[in-house]
């Protein structure tokens, strides 16, 4: 994607882009946790002449381009982060400096994406030559889907019309992805001893419905998204070699696709079940791009390359059209040795500004 931003102008984003983010990687920012960075996000923009508005952690910025009652674009990604694993080979919150890459962890996922969308901000701040208004939301608590992220933030930012949703993707554009259903099954059983054959074993009720599980196919295909992808992931059960366990707790995950509702994949499963089976959440829906809308066409305009993507992120919070899309590589977020190479900052920067210049955005 070209855009109208010169290599001389670039040269100072990217630099502003990196040096913000080497700031907000030296403050953990988990999930629940992000006051630290939040405070670090928000003076930057102030010191740009930004008016912020805080939502707990959550930073809010508008920028009337246009009219009032013009359409609005919200610019979104989180400065929250997993926690890093015992893997790194440094310091993740102080990590070694890097000419041609940031490293630590949040730099890729999805750090990156914050920096690049505020430089983006930023250029139309100094510009102000769109058609419509753009709403910056930095969001909280993304990676444990909390009450007090996106949700929250929106609660107070008013008028959204389209969004982009920035995390990495190596800039191709998320037209759909899937949703995420946790079930928690339970199976009772009766305790008793091993040796003398008591009891009623809770481990063969629920492998019943594990084996059912493994084998069921939903009968509705997704053309956009193909078939609704299930595992079962964790099993738990027993607490001494010689009780038969009264209980037996399992955990299925499930990625729905557009053409199920969540409470129609619990309901399903039920109908066959033996266990006790409970959603942990049935609001984390599947999404995707509507066909012909402004977002697309723009796609197209830019020669970006589209996908489906397998992960969930904000985007299943709202409702209204969206892309997902952003610099860095999803292979490697929540792994050690996290980094974003410069290269990739900058072409974060110019894609969002480009895409941004050459959306018709009108509702």
């Amino acid at each position: 994607m070209s855009s109208a931003i010169s290599d001389t102008e670039l040269i100072i984003y990217l630099d502003d882009a990196a040096n913000l983010l080497r700031k907000m990687i030296s403050v953990p920012s988990f999930s629940s946790e992000e006051s630290m960075c939040a405070a670090i996000v928000s003076a930057y923009l102030k010191s740009k002449g930004v008016t912020v508005e805080r939502v707990k952690n959550n930073i809010i910025a508008r920028l009337n381009c246009s009219v009032k009652q013009a359409p609005v674009l919200m610019l979104n990604s989180h400065i929250d982060t997993v926690r890093p694993t015992s893997d790194y080979t440094f310091d993740p919150f102080n990590p070694p400096f890097d000419k041609n890459r940031v490293l630590g962890l949040g730099s890729n996922d999805a750090g990156a994406s914050v920096v690049s969308m505020i430089q983006a901000f930023l250029w139309f701040k100094e510009r102000g030559k769109l058609d419509f208004n753009l709403l910056l939301i930095i969001s909280a608590q993304e990676e444990n889907s909390g009450a007090d992220g996106i949700s929250l933030a929106l609660k107070e930012a008013g008028r959204v019309d389209a969004a982009i949703v920035g995390e990495p993707t190596q800039m191709k554009a998320a037209v759909a992805e899937r949703g995420l259903l946790v079930i928690d099954g339970s199976a009772k059983g009766v305790s008793g001893h091993a040796a003398r054959g008591e009891g009623v074993n809770s481990i063969y009720i629920a492998l019943e419905d594990i084996l059912k599980i493994k084998e069921h196919r939903f009968k509705r295909i997704s053309p956009l998204m193909g078939e609704v992808k299930m595992t079962v992931t964790q099993i738990n059960a027993g607490s001494q070699h010689n009780v038969v366990p009264e209980l037996c707790s399992f955990v299925v995950d499930i990625r729905p696709t557009d053409v199920y509702q969540n409470s129609e994949i619990l309901d399903e499963l039920k109908q066959f079940a033996n266990c006790d089976l409970k959603a942990r959440n049935l609001t984390n829906r599947s999404s995707a791009t509507p066909v012909g809308h402004p977002l697309m066409k723009t796609l197209e305009l830019c020669s970006v390359e589209s996908y489906v993507s397998p992960t969930t992120s904000d985007w299943m919070r709202l409702s209204v059209p969206a892309i997902k899309m952003g610099p860095g590589d999803s292979s490697r977020s929540h792994r050690a040795d996290e980094y974003i190479t410069l290269d990739e900052l900058c072409g974060g920067i110019k894609g969002y500004i480009s895409f941004i210049e050459k959306l018709n955005l009108k509702i």
